[in-house]
């Protein structure tokens, strides 16, 4: 394991709170704009994202790094397949939020980590030591319990943590070749027609 310096574990541990607290807080902000439909809210997502992406590539002149990627077909098309993923991902999150399956919702989230860990360990050959296994045994009981007591088969849970995961797999995949905004854009841009 790699040495870490401490200003950058902060900003890492601060991101994270932000990230999840802002998850925690959308499915209220997503009630709140009814009755605005689901479909129609990710399509702003999605269109607002690719508007504000270019506005930051004009700023940040990053359009080289996004020409060098739209040279190369093999990355092209794991970015089109990243932008499928995360538009499933929030399709799927919306629509069930505007629904009332806010139990479902937060159980695939709390999925989501056992399996981004799994898929590391059998896709990627990540080698887990026995304490991580262990932890990841504490939290499937975890998730078991939490899906006996719902009652029903967890289909949107599942859905949320495979589309993430899976993302986040074609993310790790693509990750040296294509900077955050470059695919971010480009997720975006494919995304548009069914904008």
């Amino acid at each position: 394991m790699t040495s870490t310096p401490r200003s950058a574990q902060t900003v890492g541990v601060a991101s994270a709170i932000g990230a999840y607290l802002l998850w925690g807080v959308l499915p209220l902000y997503f009630l709140l704009l009814r009755p605005t439909e689901g479909w129609e809210l990710v399509a702003w997502r999605v269109a607002l994202s690719f508007v504000f992406c270019l506005l930051l590539l004009a700023i940040t002149r990053g359009w080289k790094p996004l020409m060098a990627i739209v040279r190369q077909p093999r990355l092209l098309a794991l970015t089109a397949l990243a932008g499928v993923l995360i538009y499933i991902n929030w399709q799927v999150f919306v629509l069930a939020t505007l629904n009332g399956e806010i139990v479902e919702t937060s159980l695939g989230y709390f999925i989501n980590p056992i399996g981004t860990m799994l898929l590391g360990v059998f896709v990627l050959k990540e080698k887990l030591r026995r304490l991580q296994w262990v932890a990841i045994g504490i939290a499937t009981i975890a998730v078991l319990v939490i899906v006996f007591a719902h009652g029903t088969f967890p289909w949107i849970a599942l859905s949320l943590t495979a589309s993430f995961g899976i993302y986040g797999l074609v993310k790790k995949k693509i990750g040296p070749s294509v900077d955050a905004l470059s695919g971010l854009t480009l997720e975006s841009f494919w995304l548009l027609p069914v904008a």
